[in-house]
């Protein structure tokens, strides 16, 4: 793996991609992520796993299942199950140690398909190769990279503070074969989270980390103590694994400390957490520090396990809503972060349908933007604005500034304050029309830009409703 990486440039490239599907209208939708070529990744698990199968083809798993049934509160049951839908369904081969952490794979495999999407969905340009992941706490399973590293070409680097997780780690990166896209790097207790500098790299494109959960041995005693019913699963971890300073509030805390002075040299940081108090006590730090660009979601894995996962950065692309409020709780409603898709119109199908977004299309098409691209046959665009060029006060500047000898080119900026894709959808009784803030800090400039797109769908089509 090539240590060193240049700084990647915030500036997306000008082609669009399709995004989710919105709206709950009548329109018949489609979905808009792009083909996946490992669409399989995003359908593992779906359904609980048929162990009676499952034992058919893994002779180490039938020894230790009885029919359907696998025993959780069995360490040898867990650590077999964990190996054979590894081997499965990854092709990866795992050794763990009686006394570290087992990983559960449905649920550290939901944890990389969220961190592709997030990815994906915040870059004009999808990439997959060249991508660069940090694990902090990889453990002896170095579970993260490996699978990362099995569903894209992406490279890792990976770190822990116990010499005996590293051990193993490094004996499963190489006993899978992925010597030369994972890097093991040894760290002390006291040393700062994300090595960026001390590696002598630039930048990477994220973070990930599951950190330890409890604040000390006692709390952790508590909470098993305070279970109405057993774990449902066997936990072999020791405390380096289990505990830590502040718990996993205090070591985000960490991570959103350093985040502050790295800032843009890594694209997303990330962590999943174990407790829904820890979402709200994590959101409402990064809000005292001004980070309004996040993203938080929820895993549920049958009807026992639940994690949660918050992301932020200081990048301008914003993820994809679905991406970023990926959770139904009521508890945390207040705690996602800001809408960035909306239906503005609803269009009775009176008219032409071509004529109307042909003029929809125009309408932005007028406006001062340094980018806007637009497909005919899916009726949908990607723009992107130097200002909020809409309104009059930008039209009134621009006015002063050519009268005074100045030309304003915008195409010449390289730095957008507004980036947005415009769609429209034809159902069977009316056309919709709506937005999605790709890339921007501003929410107000979404807001007036609802407003505006509102305005010209008025303007070309028959409206039979304002959703702005």
């Amino acid at each position: 793996m090539d240590g060193k990486r240049k700084q990647p440039h915030d500036e997306p490239k000008t082609r669009a991609e399709p995004h989710e599907a919105r709206g709950n209208s009548d329109v018949k939708m489609q979905s808009h992520e792009p083909a996946d070529p490992g669409r399989r990744w995003n359908e593992l698990y779906a359904d609980p796993v048929d162990f009676k199968a499952l034992a058919l083809r893994d002779a180490a798993f039938a020894a230790v299942v009885k029919g359907r049934e696998v025993n959780f509160n069995d360490p040898k049951a867990v650590q077999a199950l964990t190996k054979a839908l590894l081997k499965k369904d990854f092709g990866l081969c795992l050794e763990t140690p009686d006394d570290r952490l087992c990983p559960p794979v449905a649920n550290r495999h939901n944890y990389i398909l969220w961190l592709k999407k997030l990815l994906d969905s915040t870059s004009y340009e999808p990439r997959h190769e060249g991508v660069l992941g940090l694990d902090i706490g990889t453990g002896a399973s170095c579970i993260y990279p490996l699978l990362g590293c099995t569903q894209r070409p992406w490279s890792f680097i990976a770190t822990d503070i116990d010499a005996k997780s590293l051990e193993f780690a490094q004996k499963n990166v190489k006993r899978n074969g992925l010597d030369a896209k994972i890097r093991l790097v040894p760290r002390q207790p006291t040393d700062k989270l994300i090595p960026l500098d001390d590696l002598g790299i630039d930048a990477i494109d994220f973070c990930m980390t599951n950190p330890p959960f409890y604040t000390s041995d006692e709390q952790m005693r508590k909470s098993a103590e305070a279970k109405d019913r057993p774990p449902s699963t066997a936990c072999t971890g020791v405390a380096v694994e289990m505990v830590t300073a502040g718990g996993e509030v205090g070591f985000v805390k960490r991570i959103i400390e350093e985040s502050l002075a790295m800032k843009h040299r890594v694209g997303w940081y990330t962590s999943m957490v174990g407790f829904l108090a820890s979402v709200i006590a994590i959101v409402e730090e990064l809000r005292t520090h001004g980070i309004h660009n996040y993203a938080v979601t929820e895993f549920v894995q049958g009807n026992k396990t639940r994690r949660w996962a918050v992301g932020w950065s200081f990048r301008t692309m914003r993820p994809a809503q679905a991406i970023a409020r990926g959770s139904a709780s009521a508890t945390l409603r207040a705690y996602l972060p800001a809408v960035a898709e909306a239906e503005v119109a609803r269009l009775g199908l009176g008219g032409s349908i071509s004529k109307t977004a042909n003029g929809i299309r125009d309408a932005i098409g007028e406006l001062d933007l340094m980018h806007w691209a637009w497909d005919q046959q899916k009726m949908q665009g990607t723009g992107r604005a130097a200002d909020n060029v809409w309104n009059r006060a930008w039209r009134r500047k621009k006015k002063k500034m050519e009268m005074e000898g100045d030309h304003i080119d915008v195409r010449e900026r390289q730095d957008a304050a507004f980036g947005f894709e415009v769609w429209i959808r034809v159902g069977t009784h009316e056309m919709v029309v709506g937005c999605r803030w790709l890339e921007g800090h501003d929410a107000k400039i979404f807001e007036s830009f609802q407003g505006f797109l509102a305005s010209a769908a008025k303007a070309h089509g028959s409206l039979s409703k304002v959703n702005n």
